[in-house]
């Protein structure tokens, strides 16, 4: 776990190029998975390609 790659939810917000809120909005509704760590969240790359590739963002 230490050489895996992790997205903020900016980041993620960024490279879909969609609202923050949106994104926060998909880990609230369990769409995509993330980890909390403290008061942020952390999106693991594996499950940032797979929920791309389920297009589970639609």
């Amino acid at each position: 776990m230490i050489n895996d790659q992790f997205y903020s939810i900016e980041e993620v917000a960024k490279l879909l190029k969609v609202a923050y809120l949106t994104v926060y909005r998909w880990i609230k509704a369990e769409k995509l998975t993330a980890y909390k760590i403290g008061k942020q969240y952390r999106i693991k790359n594996e499950d940032f390609t797979s929920f791309i590739k389920d297009k589970k963002y639609k």
